[in-house]
C-alpha cells in the first residue's frame, strides 16, 4: 500500500518538468490548516502524519515540503528564524495579545529550495483563510523568487538567549556564503541537526515559561479556529 505522501506526490506534482510542480506542491501544502495543536517533532514520521491529521505547524509543513521537493529532484535545506509571538500586525483579540507579550523567543521552520541556480526561501506556513487576521500569506507564488518569510526574524543579540523576551529588528547573520541571507536564519542541511538546534535552544526555557507558552498555544488555536469560520 502507497504511503499518503506517495498518494498526495503524484497527485499534487504535473507534467514531465518539475518546474511545473513547483507551485501546486506548495499551494496544497500552504492551504493545510496550521496548527499547534498536535506536536509532530520527527522529520522522519512528520510528512505522513501531518497527511493523515490535516493539519500541523511550520515544522510538519516543511519536511513534507522537502520530502516532496526532493522527489522532483531539487536540492532543499532547513531555514530556521528566531521570532516573538508578539506581532503587531496579527489581529490578536486583547487576552491573546497579552498572553504573547510575554512569551520567550521561539523557532519558526521553513525551506531553501535551489531554483535555477539560486538559493529561494519558500515559506508555507500560513494558510488562505488566515490573511484575513494579518497573517503574511503567500498567496500567488511565482515558482521562482522568495516567498515571504512567515514570521519577522529577530537579530542575534535578541536570539542568542531564547529565554528572553524582546523585540528586535532584522540584522546581518553569520551564514554560509553560499546563502547569505539577512534576518536571523539558519541553514541545516539535514532535519535532525535542524531538530536539535531548535531543540538546544527551547532547552533553554525554565518549567514556570512552560505553563503560559501551554496558554497561549491553547488560546491561539481556539482563535485560528475562528478566524477561518
Amino acid at each position: 500500500m502507497a504511503s499518503l505522501v506517495t498518494a498526495r506526490f503524484q497527485e499534487w506534482s504535473r507534467g514531465p518538468d518539475p518546474r511545473q510542480s513547483l507551485i501546486p506542491v506548495f499551494e496544497h501544502i500552504r492551504d493545510i490548516p496550521y496548527s499547534l495543536a498536535v506536536p509532530m517533532t520527527d522529520p522522519a514520521t512528520a510528512p505522513e502524519r501531518i497527511l493523515e491529521l490535516g493539519k500541523g505547524s511550520c515544522g510538519p509543513k516543511h519536511y513534507l515540503l522537502a520530502e516532496m521537493y526532493r522527489r522532483l529532484g531539487f536540492d532543499v535545506v532547513y531555514a530556521t528564524f528566531p521570532f516573538l509571538w508578539d506581532d503587531p500586525d496579527l489581529q490578536y483579540p486583547p487576552e491573546l495579545r497579552r498572553l504573547a507579550t510575554g512569551l520567550p523567543v521561539s523557532c519558526h521552520l521553513a525551506c531553501r529550495v535551489k531554483i535555477a541556480n539560486r538559493w529561494v526561501l519558500v515559506d508555507a506556513t500560513w494558510d488562505r483563510p488566515l490573511k484575513r487576521a494579518g497573517f503574511p500569506v503567500n498567496m500567488d507564488w511565482d515558482g521562482r523568487s522568495d516567498t515571504r518569510c512567515a514570521v519577522k526574524p529577530l537579530r542575534p543579540a535578541a536570539s542568542a538567549g531564547f529565554y528572553r523576551t524582546a523585540a528586535a529588528g532584522p540584522r546581518e547573520c553569520d551564514r554560509k556564503p553560499e546563502f547569505g541571507h539577512p534576518g536571523g536564519e539558519k541553514d541545516h542541511e539535514n532535519a535532525m541537526e535542524c531538530v536539535r538546534s531548535c531543540h538546544e535552544k527551547t532547552a533553554k526555557q525554565t518549567r514556570d515559561m512552560r505553563e503560559p507558552i501551554h496558554q497561549f498555544h491553547r488560546e491561539f488555536e481556539a482563535w485560528l479556529v475562528s478566524v477561518r469560520g
